[in-house]
């Protein structure tokens, strides 16, 4: 049994699992000053966000796999939440994992948070915004080095800021 199967099982009995998990998987990645918390009510966030981002950020939905044209995107830039604008990842991090959504071995320092998600009864790790709570996908041990990590994020949950040339 591996630890994050070990965690998820200790969480199911009440053992702290989650609070143990975040804290490991995001050690290396410690913020130096946490964003400003955004709260908004749900009328503001449904004016806010197409009705797909709304399911996916604030509803923890899944898009349709192949369906973002940011899987496809090679060019050297940011991606930012779409619910805060919130730098969440370098394209320095994004690799095609094959898998049909945008995939990166690393987020930027302070820019997720993580917690139990057990919606397929088995745990697994979702992250989310650190700023708004969005939603942005799950995080597996399957990736590439340096890291070894795949922040397997849904496309529509995210807005890519191009580098200035």
């Amino acid at each position: 049994m591996n630890r994050r199967t070990l965690l998820g099982w200790m969480s199911l009995y009440g053992l702290g699992a989650g609070a143990v998990l975040s804290r490991a998987a995001h050690a290396a990645s410690a913020p130096t000053a946490a964003p400003e918390p955004l709260r908004l009510d749900d009328a503001e966030w449904k004016r806010r966000l197409t009705p797909q981002q709304y399911r996916v950020l604030r509803e923890e939905h899944t898009e349709a796999a192949g369906s973002s044209p940011l899987d496809h995107e090679k060019r050297r830039g940011t991606y930012h939440c779409a619910g805060c604008d919130l730098p969440l990842f370098s394209s320095d991090a994004k690799y095609d994992s094959g898998t049909g959504w945008p995939s990166f071995h690393g987020a930027l320092p302070g820019a997720v948070g993580t917690k139990l998600d057990f919606s397929l009864i088995l745990p697994r790790t979702e992250y989310h915004c650190a700023r708004c709570a969005g939603h942005q996908g799950h995080l597996f041990d399957d990736g590439p080095r340096p890291t070894g990590k795949r922040y397997c994020n849904n496309g529509v949950a995210l807005r890519f800021a191009p580098a200035a040339s």
